[in-house]
């Protein structure tokens, strides 16, 4: 049952007064989920101190979670957000937030509660992102994979510029991954053995730095396990592995044709000639590691 703070807010579209919360400074690891309904919204990986005086995201943790709608009340243009799930009024959307998105979710700390996940986020390249995608689709444990682009210069880049060479982004997917069903260490061992991370800006025919092997860490543990993973898959290999390590900035998602495209376009010749023989070695390196069929979405 709702307090009554708790019901003005989300029910009748109040706003609660700036600076009363504490969750405006909480930047702990974890999520936040509507306090009606208990739908998971945003991630502590997109919360910024924005100096409003209400906590603030730059996306939630999913396209479909919220919904917008025009609010024109108090004389004034804002896009309201709410929950698509039980229509709770959460906050507004403003167009001046950091990247990736640019946008700054405003939201009021009584609508939403911090919840404990078991899911983490990773960030790779090794290549063209339709391979990596196929790849990490399969694992046990990972619940989604979006194809992107992470590592450059320039802010929400479309395709045809990251071609370019010109904006120092990397073809990556961005991993969400449940920890407790695969490691971070298994994820980034099964990175480097199923792709080439000898090659510098290459893979196959794939030429440019945008095909980079490249490993985003978000903490000094992450990029320790990275190095150290390295380190044991070096003797596999007669050349050096010259797998790029950085610090994670932004992920900026690719259009969407780009994404889930393997599944979608299978009889494809690049998919058969270049994707295939990949997901072949990864049934054979990690034929543990797989999904089911019942848990193929």
């Amino acid at each position: 049952m709702l307090s009554p703070s708790q019901f003005y807010i989300t029910r009748e579209k109040g706003t609660e007064r700036a600076h009363s919360s504490d969750l405006c400074n909480l930047f702990e690891s974890g999520r936040y989920a509507c306090i009606c309904c208990d739908t998971e919204l945003f991630d502590s990986e997109e919360k910024f101190q924005s100096g409003t005086g209400w906590p603030s995201f730059t996306q939630p943790i999913k396209e479909n979670v919220v919904d917008y709608t025009k609010d024109t009340t108090h004389g004034m243009y804002r896009i309201e957000a709410t929950c698509s799930t039980c229509d709770a009024h959460l906050g507004h959307v403003f167009q001046d937030g950091p990247p990736p998105s640019g946008l700054r979710f405003c939201i009021n700390a009584i609508a939403i509660k911090k919840v404990k996940s078991k899911f983490r986020l990773v960030t790779i390249g090794g290549g063209c992102f339709w391979c990596t995608e196929a790849i990490f689709k399969n694992l046990k444990g990972v619940s989604q994979v979006e194809s992107g682009y992470s590592g450059g210069r320039t802010r929400n880049p479309t395709y045809r510029e990251v071609t370019s060479g010109l904006t120092g982004h990397a073809e990556t997917i961005q991993i969400t991954y449940d920890f407790s069903e695969i490691s971070f260490e298994d994820i980034i061992k099964i990175h480097l053995t199923t792709h080439n991370p000898t090659t510098l800006n290459q893979q196959g025919a794939d030429k440019g730095s945008q095909y980079r092997s490249i490993i985003f860490y978000r903490n000094n543990e992450e990029r320790e396990t990275a190095m150290r993973v390295i380190k044991e898959v070096q003797t596999l290999y007669d050349s050096m592995v010259i797998t790029e390590l950085k610090m994670f900035e932004a992920f900026y998602k690719a259009e969407l044709h780009h994404q889930d495209y393997y599944n979608n376009h299978q009889d494809q010749p690049y998919c058969q000639a270049v994707i295939n023989p990949k997901l072949e070695k990864l049934k054979t390196l990690y034929k543990d590691k797989l999904k089911t069929n019942t848990e193929e979405g």
